[in-house]
C-alpha cells in the first residue's frame, strides 16, 4: 500500500540524518537498538490491552520498521500496515512483512473506520502539535477500535546510580534543542488528557520499566550515550566540552560494575466511541 501523492517533510524535531552520530545509518542502528531494548515490555502491556484484535493495526511513524519486525514475529496473524512520512527511512521496513504507507499522519490517505488499531510509538513527543495526529487516528478507526500511543516524559525518565549532576546543563540543552524543532519530551503526563479531549473513552496508562538487571548497560547507550549530542554540537547548540564531559561520564558510568539505571516509558491506549458497550480490556 503506497500513497505517493502524499508530502514527504521532516516530522516535527525528529529529522532521521541528523538525530545521532553516523547520519542516517547511525539513526537506524540507534532505531534497532532502541527497540531491542524496551520491545518486550511495551508489547505485554500491549498485549493485556488486546492488540491481538486489534486488526488491521496501523503503526504512524513506523520509520525503519524496527517494531514492525518485532510485531510481525510476535503476533504473525495480525494484519500490519507500517506507516511514515520520510520515504528515505521507510524504504528500510520494505523487509519488514507489512504493506507500507507513505503519508503525514495528521492527513492519512486512508478511509474513515478502515483500520482496527492505531500504534503512535515515540511519534508525538516529536510533533508541535499532536491533537491532530490523535483526532486523525480516532478518524481511521473503526468503532471500538484501539489507540495505542507508548511515550516518554523527561521529568520522569527514570534514574541512574551514580548520578552526574553537571550533566544536567547537557540534558537541558538537548531538551531544549527538540522544544525548538517543536517536540515535547513532557508528552508523557498529558497523554490521557489527549486521547479524553478528543474522544477516546476508557482511557488507561500503563508505566513500564527497563533496567539493566535484564540487559547489558552498554544496550542503553542509544538514551544515555553521547552519540545523541553529536548533531547538537555541530549546529552551535553545544560545545565540544560539554560532550567531552559527557562522554567521560558515559565511559565512567558503562566501567562501573555497580551501576544502576532503570529507563520508565508509558503506555497509554484509548478506544474509539461507537463499539459495543465497555471494552474488553478495561478491568484487566
Amino acid at each position: 500500500m503506497t500513497a505517493p501523492e502524499a508530502s514527504v517533510r521532516r516530522a516535527g524535531s525528529y529529522d532521521a540524518a541528523n538525530t545521532t552520530w553516523g547520519g542516517l545509518d547511525g539513526e537506524l542502528a540507534r532505531l534497532e537498538t532502541q527497540a531491542a531494548l524496551s520491545f518486550d515490555e511495551e508489547l505485554r502491556i500491549m498485549r493485556d490491552l488486546g492488540l491481538a484484535g486489534a486488526g488491521p493495526l496501523l503503526e504512524l511513524g513506523a520509520g525503519s520498521g524496527a517494531v514492525t519486525r518485532r510485531l510481525r514475529a510476535a503476533e504473525p496473524d495480525l494484519p500490519i500496515v507500517a506507516a511514515d512520512i520520510d520515504e528515505k527511512v521507510l524504504a528500510h521496513a520494505a523487509g519488514a512483512g507489512a504493506p507500507l504507507l507513505l503519508g503525514d499522519a495528521a492527513r492519512l490517505p486512508l478511509r474513515t473506520g478502515s483500520v482496527g488499531g492505531v500504534l503512535l510509538r515515540y511519534v508525538l513527543q516529536h510533533v508541535a502539535d499532536p491533537a491532530p495526529v490523535v483526532a486523525e487516528a480516532l478518524r481511521v478507526l473503526r468503532p471500538g477500535g484501539l489507540l495505542v500511543v507508548v511515550e516518554v516524559d523527561s521529568m520522569l525518565w527514570g534514574l541512574a546510580d551514580p548520578m552526574y549532576p553537571e550533566l544536567a546543563s547537557v540534558h537541558g540543552t538537548m531538551a531544549a534543542a527538540q522544544r525548538g524543532a517543536g517536540g515535547d519530551r513532557q508528552i508523557g503526563r498529558k497523554l490521557t488528557r489527549l486521547l479524553r479531549g478528543a474522544g477516546f473513552g476508557d482511557v488507561v496508562l500503563r508505566p513500564f520499566a527497563t533496567t539493566n538487571d535484564d540487559h547489558p548497560t552498554e544496550a542503553f547507550a542509544p538514551h544515555l550515550g553521547p552519540e545523541r549530542l553529536v548533531p547538537l554540537v555541530a549546529s552551535g547548540a553545544l560545545s565540544m566540552a560539554q560532550l567531552a564531559l559527557a562522554t567521560d561520564r558515559w565511559n565512567r558510568f558503562r566501567a562501573d560494575p555497580d551501576a544502576w539505571v532503570m529507563l520508565l516509558g508509558f503506555v497509554v491506549a484509548g478506544t474509539a466511541p461507537g463499539g459495543p458497550a465497555g471494552s474488553p480490556w478495561r478491568n484487566r
